[in-house]
């Protein structure tokens, strides 16, 4: 078959045979070639739950037999590949090589550790100068050297052979003395090849003494540099309310020509000064702009009884401090407000047992491992906590509230503000969360029906087993609807594990039409050997809104032990389909998030890393969200929130595959953490064992000439989505009605 995408492509497929043993042979398989790994299905339907095998393209070796076969090794493994004609055999190759030279190319550029010195201004350069080219003659020295030792140790080795191979007595002192004077002479050149080393030593080890001193002088300077840069923003901003003598700026501003390198220079805290205490400073994110925010005067502004919907316009009477979407708390429910046509809230549990206090006897595990296959090797419980990774999943929806209040928003760059502050909030229950949730059964399900509380319905599935994904949706009757599909990729590096969330998250508005897409960053669990685990969350999120093309830049600063930064800290800056910005974002991702409106944008002059500097003069910072309090005794209770402690909670109506049936689960939360293995060891055998039924069935309906659809998922089906364009399991309907009804006819028997 006809691969079905071009080379060049970031995804190739197609059909290829693939040699299996010398009984069948070659037979026909579809190849999946995507970020540099070629993987291959008995059948395409297989992509949704079984990998046949994979080879990484960045280190193997491709080489062609003849006009149609292909030979793929790395390490041990070797694929031998076979395609229908050499035509589509050469646009394999052309793909495959495309995809290895990039894979390379990625593995080249990546680095474990970020440095945060700069590079040296000219200045240095040219005090620098002067060293090096000393250092570089001494070098030649040492050459020139190096090229007379090995000609006069030629020419003595010739003549001890000439000496070796005398016979007249009569010649042999003048031979003798050809010797010792060649002899003197190496002697005078190693001399003098020594010497050059030592000056050559000395002088590296003194100007290395001195560029020490270079460099902390310069740091120095920098920290004053920003200090004073800090001074200067403030009274600037105060020299010009007072030039104006206005209760208002107007809604033109002057611009405050500063270049310094953005940096968080806020004052300490106590310090005594009369200039305005609310000037605040952000860092740039690494691929925008660099840009630094000084906060005006609240009092000087005038109030107006308008929304924000003109937020866009830049005037400061846009800004309502009294009325505004943005001044309501994200700490009083939203049934308070807006939501009084929904019942009560129903009192459900806030606490459960407390963790046992079982110590983790790694030589029982690995008595357990000896004689056994990899796969079969069962992990205890006391690895995880007493949630699958679906209830995980819907903790995001802690802060709904969030979206609800977006709802009310007129314009799309203020609601952009919100789901901004809602994609940051789904972080901050992993801060102290380090235990690993329950790896979900394939057509396993969680249900979250809060309609009649909270206005929204939620529903995930695990849709696929190997590689594990599973899909969520949730619709609200407050006006919005939110879905994802999420499949968990990792990198073990020895001291940490990178855990990279792979898919998009979908958010769209009933009444605007607005439609939002998302990704998540890399989360890292760091001191997996020795030492206490925690974690951090790295990276850059780009929300947009496909429909107004409203777009926020968020960045996640990776935590530094040198870093004067705030720790977690994340900053974003919101903009429109021009490029103008409108909002700054600010925070950290486990305690808040605050937006700023934007008044007043003026360029600076470029600097020596070829940045644009750029100063934002922003009315106060308005807190969109803060993170709610943990329960009481959390630290016993695996660090749950008060929505954590009721995501396990016996429910009844729930369909037979609900993750608060899984037996395994429920016996390590009530603190039966032995039971718990033995019933966890019981249900992934079980899986096994209808996996290997799937794959006999797959094997016989491809020997019959038969199609073998697979694994289909109960609730969701695949689909092409229009906005990215990724295939993506979405809600298809049907579950709600079967509840109604209590049919649940479709379920397995997975427990």
């Amino acid at each position: 078959g006809a691969p079905a995408a071009p080379p060049g492509s970031d995804t190739y497929k197609g059909w290829l045979f693939k040699w299996t043993n010398y009984l069948k042979g070659y037979q026909r398989r579809w190849f999946v070639l995507s970020n540099g790994l070629l993987s291959y299905y008995r059948t395409q339907a297989e992509m949704a739950h079984t990998c046949r095998g994979t080879i990484n393209l960045s280190t193997a070796h491709i080489d062609t037999e003849d006009s149609c076969n292909i030979v793929l090794s790395n390490g041990g493994r070797t694929y031998h590949l076979k395609a229908n004609s050499e035509v589509e055999r050469q646009r394999w190759v052309t793909a495959l090589e495309l995809a290895k030279a990039k894979a390379i190319r990625m593995r080249n550029n990546q680095s474990d550790d970020s440095g945060d010195e700069e590079p040296a201004s000219q200045s240095d350069k040219s005090e620098l100068h002067g060293p090096l080219k000393t250092l570089s003659s001494k070098l030649e020295d040492l050459s020139t050297c190096n090229e007379l030792i090995a000609k006069h140790g030629a020419a003595l080795q010739r003549s001890l052979s000439e000496l070796e191979n005398l016979r007249l007595p009569a010649d042999s002192g003048e031979k003798i003395k050809a010797v010792n004077e060649r002899a003197t002479l190496f002697r005078i050149t190693s001399n003098a090849m020594i010497n050059a080393c030592r000056d050559f030593l000395d002088l590296a080890e003194s100007h290395s003494r001195k560029w020490q001193r270079l460099l902390q002088h310069e740091r120095e300077q920098r920290i004053r540099l920003e200090e004073t840069i800090e001074q200067l923003a403030k009274q600037h901003n105060s020299l010009e309310r007072a030039c104006r003598g206005a209760p208002g700026l107007g809604t033109g501003t002057a611009s405050i020509a500063s270049t310094a390198k953005a940096g968080s220079v806020q004052s300490a805290k106590g310090e005594a000064s009369d200039e305005d205490e609310e000037t605040e400073y952000f860092d740039a994110m690494e691929d925008a702009p660099a840009f630094i925010t000084v906060t005006a005067d609240p009092k000087h502004h005038r109030r107006s009884g308008s929304n924000l919907s003109g937020a866009s316009e830049g005037h400061p009477e846009d800004w309502n401090l009294e009325d505004s979407v943005f001044e309501s708390s994200n700490q009083s429910s939203y049934n308070e407000s807006t939501g009084k046509d929904l019942l009560p809230r129903k009192r459900r549990r806030t606490r459960i047992p407390d963790k046992p206090n079982y110590s983790l006897n790694l030589w029982s595990i690995m008595k357990n491992c000896i004689g056994k296959e990899l796969s079969k090797i069962p992990m205890p419980v006391n690895f995880n906590e007493p949630l699958s990774m679906l209830q995980r999943l819907t903790e995001d929806l802690e802060y709904h509230e969030l979206l609800d209040k977006a709802v009310k928003c007129e314009s799309s760059t203020e609601q952009m503000c919100f789901v901004a502050a809602f994609s940051v909030s789904s972080y901050s229950t992993t801060v102290h969360r380090t235990a690993k949730p329950f790896n979900p059964l394939l057509g396993e399900t969680f249900e979250l029906d809060r309609l009649e509380e909270l206005g929204f319905r939620s529903l995930c599935e695990q849709v696929s087993h190997h590689p594990p994904a599973a899909a969520h949706h949730v619709y609200s009757r407050r006006g919005w609807t939110l879905w994802q599909e999420i499949t968990i990729a990792s990198k073990f590096r020895g001291k940490y594990l990178s855990i990279m969330p792979l898919g998009a998250i979908h958010l769209e508005f009933h009444s605007s039409g607005n439609h939002y897409v998302w990704r998540k960053v890399t989360s890292t669990v760091h001191n997996i050997i020795v030492g206490k685990l925690w974690i951090d969350q790295s990276g850059e999120i780009e929300i947009v809104n496909h429909k107004s093309k409203d777009k926020c830049q968020l960045k996640f600063t990776p935590y530094s032990y040198f870093s004067r930064d705030v720790p977690r800290k994340v900053t974003g800056v919101v903009s429109d389909a021009d490029g103008k910005a409108h909002y700054v974002m600010s925070g950290t991702w486990d305690e808040k998030m605050e937006c700023s409106k934007i008044l007043h944008s003026s360029h600076g002059s470029t600097s020596t890393e070829g940045k644009q500097k750029t100063v934002y003069q922003t009315l106060s910072p308005k807190v969109l969200w803060r993170k709610y309090p943990l329960p009481d005794n959390a630290e016993n209770m695996y660090f749950f929130s008060e929505l954590a402690l009721t995501l396990n909670e016996p429910e009844e109506r729930v369909a037979p595959t609900d993750s608060r049936l899984r037996p395994d689960q429920r016996l390590m939360e009530s603190g039966r953490w032995d039971e718990a293995n033995v019933e966890k060891q019981r249900l992934e055998e079980k899986q096994r064992a209808v996996r290997r039924r799937r794959e006999a069935e797959a094997v016989e309906a491809l020997e019959e000439g038969k199609d073998y659809e697979g694994y289909l998922p109960l609730w969701f089906e695949r689909k092409v989505d229009a906005v990215t364009g990724e295939l993506i399991c979405v809600y298809k309907g049907g579950y709600w009605e079967a509840k109604d009804k209590q049919d649940w006819s479709v379920c397995p028997d997975i427990f």
